[in-house]
């Protein structure tokens, strides 16, 4: 009788190391869910990515400028379809409130359309479909999206909003994961395809291609520390008009609960033609239900 009690204490304590051994090696979706991962049927992610860009230096001229600050807010939503993780539809609302004229660069959040140096507003929707082209590598996806222009003036008053175009988005995403989880490798290559009358847009007949490399670390599962490098180059299809830029950052992601995680990133312009060289202070909230 004794030893049967042993025996099924023996159980019991490899069964509980067994299920805490689980519970340490599950992933948390920071380390499984990156933009190259799609999600399966049934299931919701929701991303909502605010980019605050502000700059006093732009390549136009030398030394201090007035600074103009402009502030992106995008809401994505996709869902699965089909059985595999292959396919998600979904899509991509931007709202963005901009500043010149030297005003500060929280004043984007009062929101106030003060006459000659705020605007802003509801500026593009985008419908949109990601996808896994080959079975075998899952970790390789492309992100398909037409975003359609919901501004009548580019610039009113001396004040630019957002482009007055068509964009075609398509956005390459592969992942790797080191041996032992600790370090990740993430690449895109976004490119965007802006067309229509060039008088309308600087941007249109035009296309964007921003290659970039991002390096994580994971202390732990649910925290990450990042490092980026970002590369984008407009190209003239018949505008007139070419750009480059170059920039470097660095982040960390954290996840609050199983469902939602929380993103920081800060970039800096280090050089480029034809644009600004500012900064930008980046808040993501993801949530995969």
């Amino acid at each position: 009788m004794k030893n049967k009690n042993y025996i099924a204490l023996a159980v019991l304590v490899l069964a509980t190391s067994f299920g805490f051994a689980q519970d340490e090696e599950e992933k948390s979706n920071i380390q499984q869910y990156t933009p190259s991962k799609l999600i399966g049927k049934g299931q919701y992610d929701i991303k909502w990515f605010n980019n605050l860009y502000t700059q006093t230096e732009s390549t136009f001229s030398e030394g201090k400028e007035p600074r103009q600050t402009f502030f992106t807010s995008s809401l994505e939503a996709y869902t699965g379809v089909g059985e595999n993780k292959r396919w998600n539809v979904g899509a991509i609302l931007e709202f963005r409130s901009n500043v010149i004229n030297d005003r500060s660069a929280l004043d984007v959040f009062k929101f106030d359309g003060e006459e000659s140096s705020a605007r802003s507003g509801l500026t593009s929707i985008a419908p949109s479909v990601k996808f896994v082209p080959f079975t075998a590598v899952s970790n390789f996806s492309i992100q398909s999206s037409f975003f359609i222009p919901l501004v009548d003036n580019e610039t009113e008053n001396g004040v630019f909003l957002d482009q007055k175009g068509y964009t075609w988005q398509n956005r390459f995403f592969y992942d790797y994961t080191f041996p032992g989880d600790k370090w990740q490798l993430f690449s895109e290559l976004n490119s965007e395809l802006h067309f229509g009358d060039k008088e309308e847009s600087f941007a249109n007949n035009s296309l964007s291609l921003t290659p970039g490399l991002f390096l994580s670390y994971f202390p732990s599962s649910k925290f990450t520390v990042l490092a980026l490098a970002q590369h984008s180059q407009r190209l003239d299809l018949g505008n007139d008009f070419s750009q480059d830029f170059t920039a470097v950052g660095g982040g960390a992601k954290y996840q609050l609960t199983k469902a939602l995680n929380l993103e920081l990133l800060y970039t800096n312009f280090v050089r480029g033609s034809n644009t600004g060289l500012g900064e930008t202070f980046n808040l993501g909230l993801r949530g995969i239900f």
